[in-house]
């Protein structure tokens, strides 16, 4: 039995795990809560992050702004730019009374250079999202949200302009801290491949809805919840070094009991892997952005 203790201000709280060679999933074993990336160590950070109250994920203020965000924010767009160029637009898109932008005005807007950081950059899309945008703005009349569950929301956004399953299920996670969807982007695909959870190669673009279930049932097996596994993933897998998270995933000694003797320093990879896990605020949860 694995036991962890998690708490603040004095208040503790205490969870017990299998054994790290218990079973987890088929072909999956539980492994050491220590140990980074192994089943046992997302359970663990899920359960940390999440105290059983709500989390507020949503980005803006409302379904209109959220879609603007995470369209803006998505595939092959850093979260940064994806922040910075949403910014802009959604400064525009208040001016409007009708809730809709033209595609020139919006491919205007994107094509000027963005300051990221102090320094300037370029929003990579521009002429493809300023069109996938202004039809998923004019699209959204016909959306009533109140009316569908989550999964029924999600495949009602799939119907909009450049909108697909990732991004959908990004929307509906931060409107409703849905546990029902999942963003399986590139950092959430690599960390259940290097579980076993995924097979080698899985391609969302191809089975999407496939990982999605595989996801949701490592998540349901767990104990935790799937919107705050997804948040703690993306932003731990995020926070490390391109050197050190090959080390993690790729190598394939530097996995389980063997993480700790790598030969160019112990703990040299678990120790920034665990941090970058436990400094997860609901604030960085929050900015989760699915690119």
């Amino acid at each position: 039995m694995q036991q962890i203790i998690g708490g603040s201000r004095g208040s503790y709280r205490f969870l017990e795990l299998p054994d790290p060679d218990a079973s987890f999933l088929p072909g999956v074993l539980w492994g050491s809560f220590e140990h980074a990336l192994t089943p046992a160590f997302w359970v663990s950070q899920a359960w940390q992050q999440d105290e059983g109250g709500e989390i507020d994920f949503t980005l803006t203020q409302s379904l209109r702004e959220e879609v603007v965000t995470c369209l803006l924010g998505g595939h092959g767009a850093p979260a940064e730019v994806g922040l910075a160029a949403s910014a802009r637009v959604l400064e525009a898109l208040a001016q409007e009374s009708t809730g809709h932008l033209s595609q020139e005005c919006l491919e205007a807007m994107l094509l000027e250079p963005l300051t990221v950081r102090g320094r300037q950059v370029r929003y990579r899309f521009a002429r493809q999202r300023a069109k996938f945008l202004a039809g998923s703005l004019t699209g959204l009349d016909e959306i009533d949200e109140s009316d569908l569950d989550d999964v029924a929301f999600r495949d009602a956004l799939c119907g909009l302009p450049g909108i697909g399953p990732k991004t959908a299920s990004w929307i509906v996670r931060n409107r409703r801290a849905s546990d029902a969807v999942a963003i399986l982007d590139v950092h959430i695909v690599r960390a259940c491949e290097h579980m076993e959870v995924f097979p080698r190669g899985s391609d969302p673009a191809r089975h999407y809805f496939e990982l999605e279930r595989r996801f949701l049932d490592f998540c349901s097996a767990g104990g935790v919840r799937a919107s705050v596994v997804d948040a703690v993933m993306w932003q731990t897998m995020r926070s490390l070094g391109r050197k050190l998270l090959s080390a993690l995933v790729d190598t394939p000694d530097c996995n389980g009991e063997a993480l700790p003797l790598l030969r160019w320093g112990e703990r040299q990879c678990q120790d920034p892997a665990e941090a970058a896990a436990t400094t997860t605020s609901v604030a960085a949860v929050r900015a989760v952005a699915a690119g």
